[in-house]
């Protein structure tokens, strides 16, 4: 991926709007230095919470909905709209700003943000912007990470003393908390984007990537209130661990889409093997009724 393309693409999902939202045309490593603070003194505080397309991880959906004291089904309907995702065609979450109020996000004050502990890994990151390069050479699609500028000139805090080493600052932002929780989800956007915008998933494989990826109370209900368990082996440690802790229903549930959707081994969840059989057993007995018609055919019958 060129420098260029994920300049434009990242102008494109993090500006504001505004005509001087660039991104910085330069590589930053781990160590690489900068200047920013954003505090209450700032003059352009808060002005930059407004007119976001903010794409909310499961994870940043996890830490909201629980810091609100909100059911999944309560914070989408308040807080979020569905949106099909780039050229993957996936359903995702985007943040619902408010449009009776120049677009502001909805959990900012003039003191700042209300969630800010749980805020999103969008604004987590921001000034700072994570890409990967994909390393077409190398059999196992390897990726190889680096950092570069979101900056803004109407943005005053880059005016600020304030140093940072792109490693601090991300350590000051759980960055690496976010990264590992959303990883996985990143997996499975790259996977279906793999198979090439053509490819498009039925409408209830869609339907069940954005129930599981936002909405932990319904998964939650679809695996212990349906036949889930009568058709995948899930071990009882990780039932026991999905019943009670939303992380880790997340996370079972990237596995489950993995498997369900995407086709690919898991781990932690597999077909039993009498429904597996069974499957089996009805996919060929359909094919010979298919062949045995076929073959009629041929010979003028019907």
């Amino acid at each position: 991926m060129a420098i260029k393309h994920v300049e434009e693409k990242v102008d494109k999902i993090l500006k504001k709007g505004q005509k001087d939202s660039v991104v910085a045309p330069v590589r930053m490593e781990r160590d690489s230095k900068f200047c920013f603070a954003c505090h209450p003194g700032v003059p352009c505080f808060t002005d930059c919470c407004r007119n976001m397309n903010i794409i909310l991880t499961p994870y940043d959906i996890v830490r909201l909905k629980n810091r609100l004291g909100l059911t999944s089904d309560a914070f989408l309907h308040l807080y979020a709209e569905p949106e099909l995702l780039g050229i993957t065609m996936l359903p995702v979450a985007r943040l619902k700003m408010l449009e009776d109020q120049d677009g502001k996000c909805p959990f900012v004050t003039p003191e700042g943000c209300q969630v800010y502990t749980d805020r999103p890994v969008c604004c987590r990151y921001y000034p700072i912007g994570l890409a990967s390069l994909r390393q077409q050479e190398k059999t196992s699609g390897e990726e190889e990470e680096f950092f570069f500028l979101v900056k803004e000139d109407h943005c005053k805090g880059f005016e600020e003393p304030t140093e940072w080493t792109v490693e601090s600052w991300r350590g000051d932002q759980e960055a690496d908390l976010y990264d590992r929780m959303n990883r996985e989800w990143m997996e499975l956007l790259l996977r279906k984007k793999s198979f090439g915008e053509e490819t498009e998933l039925p409408e209830k494989a869609r339907q069940l990537f954005y129930m599981v990826s936002t909405n932990t109370e319904r998964f939650r209900a679809y695996v212990f209130e349906s036949r889930f368990l009568e058709t995948y082996v899930v071990s009882e440690e990780t039932q026991k661990k999905i019943l009670e802790d939303d992380v880790a229903l997340m996370q079972f549930g990237f596995e489950y889409l993995k498997h369900a959707v995407f086709g690919a081994e898991s781990d932690v969840i597999a077909i039993r093997q009498d429904i597996l059989d069974k499957t089996v057993k009805k996919i060929r007995k359909r094919r010979r009724k298919q062949q045995a018609r076929l073959k009629r055919l041929k010979m003028g019958r019907k």
